[in-house]
């Protein structure tokens, strides 16, 4: 079946569709049976299931993703919500020493470790240095979890049935910005996870974001074009495992990259995928390769600060305009980070 929903119904979707089919798969963690339902990705799921599948948790993000583990080792799927990714810091020992070390610890006889936490990122309405991180980074930096940061729809439908199948710990990372956006879902569609997905084809530069930073692409990709730049989007989505293939093939075509990540460049995911894409393309690199991501200080609160902190449309254009050797293009009429206006918390 295919429909136009939001991102937030997509993730309700997969989530319904993996515990009507899988009765081992069970919901949890702060909020998510409150009136909000965690921006509306959890909504109906309570009614349908009931409490014993769908529940609140204590505010202890350690004890409550201990709880997933042991539930992972007595043979469910628990689905483990942190509605802030900054908080699942406070979860890291047990998601760093023993979720993501646990089969190789056992020599294979643990089998199956199949844990999905899924965590909100990005900004929303000033949430300062303590609500604003991504992580993705740190979390792919450690062997034995996964990480998948959906950017559509579609992606947030099927990549998230597929981390439940997936018999290994995925880290499911979500930006709330993104729950907004509206988009074609076909239920029959699989995305396996460690696929990068071309969303736009050009000859000229290649783009290569995570998560919102992809909607960011296709306004600059669209600023670029009025002066005859075709710029490619690579939409990475998965950040652990890396397909790598697909993004360097894309390079070695255009010559030009700009790695545009969601989170702070300095010793991040954006300088791991330059180094690998300065390896892999060093003769058909024409300029080396550009990183955009935030400001390498904390979250400032105001939004002014907030709109220098975070990169955009604009910081993309001005990147894309450097590596060509362009002239800077007049923006002074065009409009960026409009998209808080749609956004309505509640944080």
């Amino acid at each position: 079946m295919k429909r136009n929903i939001q991102f937030r119904e997509a993730l309700s979707s997969a989530l319904a569709d993996e515990m009507t089919a899988d009765p081992s798969v069970f919901v949890f963690g702060l909020d998510v049976p409150d009136h909000k339902r965690i921006f509306g990705s959890t909504a109906g799921l309570l009614e349908k299931f009931g409490p014993e599948r769908v529940f609140d948790t204590p505010l202890s993000e350690d004890a409550m993703t201990g709880a997933a583990l042991g539930a992972a080792l007595a043979g469910l799927r628990p689905v483990h919500v942190h509605i802030r990714v900054d908080f699942a810091l406070l979860g890291m020992n047990q998601i760093i020493n023993m979720i993501s070390n646990l089969r190789y610890m056992t020599g294979g006889q643990i089998g199956k470790l199949p844990i999905v936490i899924r965590a909100v990122i990005g900004r929303g309405w000033g949430q300062s240095a303590q609500h604003s991180k991504s992580l993705q980074g740190m979390f792919a930096h450690f062997p034995g979890l996964k990480v998948v940061m959906p950017s559509s729809p579609q992606d947030a439908y099927s990549l998230l049935r597929a981390s439940i199948r997936d018999d290994n710990p995925v880290i499911f990372l979500e930006h709330r910005w993104l729950y907004d956006v509206v988009g074609e879902v076909d239920d029959a569609h699989a995305v396996p996870l460690g696929l990068a997905n071309v969303r736009r084809h050009g000859k000229d530069i290649t783009l290569v974001c995570t998560s919102w930073m992809n909607v960011e692409a296709h306004k600059a990709a669209d600023l670029l074009a009025r002066r005859g730049v075709e710029a490619e989007i690579v939409d990475v989505r998965s950040i652990a495992p890396l397909d790598a293939a697909t993004i360097l093939k894309s390079v070695r075509r255009t010559g030009r990259c700009i790695v545009a990540d969601y989170d702070w460049s300095f010793c991040g995911f954006a300088a791991e995928l330059a180094a690998q894409i300065h390896h892999g393309c060093f003769k058909e690199l024409k300029a080396p390769v550009e990183r955009v991501g935030f400001a390498h200080t904390p979250c400032p609160t105001t939004r002014p600060l907030e709109n220098l902190f975070y990169p955009s449309a604009k910081t993309l254009v001005r990147a894309a305009e450097r590596l060509l050797g362009l002239d800077e293009m007049d923006l002074s009429q065009e409009k960026f980070y409009t998209y808080e206006v749609n956004f309505k918390g509640p944080f």
